[in-house]
């Protein structure tokens, strides 16, 4: 990019309007810098916000073109020698930032527009509401960086505000929300098959339906797709951040093959859990092949052992969570009706390259096929 500076007669005033607004600048620079280096989010996305909506303002008033935001960039940096945050690359998207939130430090959207979409129950009863019905969220509940990915890679509002809520919420890094997105988080979210209408109450259940989500994308422990339960698990364990990461910010790991002793048997959950939340343990079963309606006995049998046994009198009752392979959603359906217990049911998935290569290796019958051929010859 080419840094050098612009003569200043190509687009100054006879007014000197420019040196007077730059001067401006200046002086708010260094009133909001305190607070910004002290690390107050909200001094810095302020300060962003004024410089960007100036920017759009002389422009628009003046005529100004694109040039003002190079000798503008120039101007500062050499002001504030420390700073990165002048670049003309900045400058462009705090002008950005301006145009996208003219309603700062709020960004508003209508209530029915965010009607439909997967918000958890708690985060949706805190939610500001004017006298006109509109949403009011705060932007300084993610910083900067996160709110620049967001802009570029997210265009409807609505779904802004709904990945802010969600970022806020869970503390996702600016990283972990573009990994969201692009697993289309949003999509995901509260899509489990369940029966948790049936078998919790009104708010338990609510909360119980967003807790998950279908499918889960267990990518980070690559290529295990044709690999058994126990080896996802394991590989799920060595990788505990991201897996709880992906399962959700609520969910604190209990243990892996969690031993649990029947009228003398022994039996070993594949995977134990507590939401905090929703205060109760949740069971989770993994299965490296397609959803099948047996599953739901043996998760209804281990449910009611932890209730039995691990299960305190003040947790709530405990939770089923089937992560199969691959599902139907109407089998998923038919194997729930008539269970008495919670859970849900839904898919993950593994590397996409290796999924690919899975789904074009024989299939057993194939397999079968042939070699009955080979013992014909």
């Amino acid at each position: 990019m080419n840094d050098r500076i612009i003569p200043k007669e190509v687009f100054f005033d006879i007014h000197g309007e420019y040196e007077s607004w730059r001067k401006k600048l200046e002086i708010l620079i260094e009133k909001k810098k305190f607070n910004a280096v002290m690390g107050v989010n909200a001094e810095m996305l302020s300060l962003y916000w004024t410089i960007g909506h100036d920017i759009l303002e002389k422009q628009k008033e003046l005529g100004w073109g694109a040039q003002v935001i190079d000798q503008l960039s120039a101007d500062l940096s050499r002001r504030f020698p420390d700073d990165r945050g002048y670049s003309v690359r900045n400058l462009k998207n705090m002008r950005t930032f301006a145009k996208t939130y003219p309603h700062y430090p709020i960004v508003q959207v209508p209530l029915a527009q965010l009607d439909n979409m997967p918000i958890d129950p708690l985060l949706r009863a805190n939610l500001q509401i004017d006298s006109d019905g509109f949403v009011q969220v705060p932007l300084a509940q993610i910083s900067w960086y996160h709110h620049i990915s967001l802009i570029s890679k997210v265009k409807d509002d609505a779904e802004r505000v709904f990945y802010i809520l969600e970022t806020a919420a869970n503390g996702w890094s600016r990283d972990v929300m573009m990994l969201q997105i692009s697993n289309r988080y949003i999509d995901a979210k509260g899509k489990a098959v369940s029966n948790f209408e049936y078998t919790l109450p009104p708010f338990q259940s609510d909360l119980a339906k967003y807790a998950f989500k279908d499918p889960y994308s267990f990518s980070f422990i690559g290529t295990v797709a044709l690999q058994n339960e126990l080896e996802v698990e394991k590989s799920l364990a060595a990788k505990m951040t991201d897996f709880l990461l992906e399962m959700g910010h609520s969910f604190a790991f209990v243990g892996r093959q969690y031993h649990v002793s029947v009228d003398g048997d022994d039996y070993y959950i594949d995977l134990l859990m507590y939401h905090l939340k929703l205060h109760c343990y949740v069971v989770v079963e993994l299965k490296v092949v397609e959803f099948i309606p047996e599953f739901v006995s043996k998760l209804n049998f281990y449910i009611s052992a932890v209730d039995e046994y691990v299960k305190s009198p003040e947790d709530k009752p405990t939770i089923g969570l089937l992560l199969c392979r691959t599902k139907s959603d109407k089998k998923a359906r038919f194997a729930l009706r008539g269970i008495t217990q919670p859970m849900g049911i839904a898919g993950y998935e593994t590397e996409k390259l290796f999924a690919d290569v899975a789904s074009s290796l024989p299939q057993i019958g194939e397999i079968e096929i042939e070699l009955e051929k080979t013992g014909e010859n």
